[in-house]
């Protein structure tokens, strides 16, 4: 066989029901310029029965893992046996358009200036029907983003650009475009072809698995982008404004949770940060000082607000300023916000507020979660849908809400009576974080979930 130009490797960890459909939708391509490598990792499914039936086929490569590799090691891997000068990752649950590989091919070939290429896709569901065309849209025209990587795969890469920046981290478990997108955003040149060129099954496994893999690798991308340039933050307050009065109880901060109290629960979890340098927990009750002392931690400071900074009425901002005096009176820091009522949020989440400020440079940063159900406005014929819910959808089609469970800011918009400041950037906060006990009944379901956690 004469070198390929394009290297497509197929990796089945227990796919073996959906492989055959993926390695002959590379088999039905319209060029044939390309070489399989199918890596069988560590599967006991039947994999490697599928793999062995193609083993005839001399464009075709197999490979075995013993153990259970992570993805990026596994890509890694690939890209050892790549032969191709553009290589292409299909998982062994998707599947490929007959097109594909002559449409980014060319591509790459006629712009020699960019270093990758990505088309839209299809979702199809578990039995392989469409039920979705995802648009990702034009990034030279509108998308200029970080927070919207290309796909992680069939997302077709120069190889020598892959090896010139590392290949993949294989720290991060995961690998969906993103750790690529943070190395080449600001020096390599990409493009997205507006055709759905593949096919991305959803499933129960690859849902949640890859959901929260996802997440944590690109918590890591983001704490690695700021850490030569953490100082110029500092230090940085993470403030948990609460009250003796609410509309609902008193004194939330001390009602009961998983066996302790809001308070202390959040306080454990927080001083587990190795980014927050003082814990300031602002109240206009003396008895939570009592609480903070029980911690004998140096980090948590105290700060009596005024009653009439409590009120619903009052601005946040004031407060806050005042609540900083001993942690970073001259303002120069970043300030984290929180509150005891907001119990599931994690320490991941809160350090994601301060690394996307960071990363964005922007003066603030809040947490968002996605809407998900039909949202109504209102016109001139009654109440219209302004959130689409059909089988074609954009990057620009979804919408977001802030919620209340984490802001970042830097310390000098409250100088200026502002919290946010006027350049905010946005990051989506896991939806099984999103609870806020603004109500008796709230607090009642955040023991039950807490009990569920057990």
């Amino acid at each position: 066989m004469t070198k390929p130009k394009i290297t497509v490797y197929c990796i089945s960890h227990e796919y073996g029901k959906f492989l055959e459909q993926a390695v002959e939708s590379v088999l039905r391509q319209t060029t044939d310029n390309w070489e399989l490598l199918l890596i069988d990792n560590a599967s006991v499914d039947k994999t490697a029965s599928v793999v062995e039936y193609y083993l005839n086929d001399p464009r075709i490569r197999a490979f075995r893992l013993e153990e259970n590799g992570n993805l990026p090691s596994v890509c890694n891997f690939a890209l050892e046996q790549a032969k191709g000068d553009y290589i292409m990752r299909l998982d062994g649950d998707d599947f490929l358009d007959e097109n594909i590989l002559l449409i980014l091919g060319n591509w790459l070939d006629q712009n020699p200036e960019h270093n990758l290429v990505f088309p839209d896709y299809y979702l199809v569901t578990e039995s392989g029907e469409v039920f979705s065309h995802q648009r990702r849209e034009k990034i030279s025209e509108k998308n200029h983003l970080l927070d919207v990587p290309a796909n992680g795969a069939c997302t077709m890469i120069r190889a020598e650009t892959l090896k010139a920046i590392g290949g993949y981290r294989e720290d991060l478990g995961a690998q969906d475009g993103f750790d690529l997108w943070s190395k080449i955003f600001d020096h390599r040149k990409f493009a997205n072809i507006n055709l759905p060129l593949f096919f991305y099954r959803r499933h129960g496994r690859n849902m949640t698995e890859r959901a929260s893999l996802i997440q944590d690798a690109r918590r890591k991308i983001k704490l690695d982008a700021i850490k030569d340039h953490i100082e110029k933050f500092r230090p940085i307050s993470l403030v948990i404004p609460c009250r003796e009065n609410y509309d609902f109880t008193k004194d939330v901060w001390d009602a009961s949770f998983k066996q302790s109290t809001l308070l202390r629960h959040c306080l454990s979890k927080f001083l587990s940060s190795k980014l927050a340098d003082n814990i300031v927990v602002a109240c206009d009750n003396e008895a939570v000082r009592n609480v903070l002392a029980e911690f004998k931690d140096e980090r948590i400071i105290f700060h009596l607000r005024q009653k009439e900074e409590t009120f619903r009425s009052a601005p946040l901002a004031p407060s806050l300023e005042k609540a900083l005096q001993q942690s970073d009176p001259k303002k120069t820091g970043t300030t984290l916000v929180t509150y005891c009522q907001a119990p599931f949020v994690s320490v991941g989440t809160i350090e994601e507020a301060l690394t996307t400020l960071a990363m964005n440079d922007a003066d603030s940063s809040l947490g968002v979660e996605v809407i998900n159900e039909p949202i109504y406005k209102r016109d001139a014929h009654g109440l219209l849908k302004i959130n689409k819910q059909s089988g074609f959808s954009s990057d620009f089609d979804q919408l977001y809400r802030e919620t209340n469970c984490i802001l970042a800011t830097r310390s000098r918009n409250l100088s200026k009576g502002s919290l946010l400041g006027s350049e905010k950037a946005l990051f989506i906060v896991p939806a099984s974080e999103n609870f806020f006990i603004d109500s008796r009944q709230k607090l009642e379901i955040a023991e039950i979930l807490a009990g569920q956690d057990k």
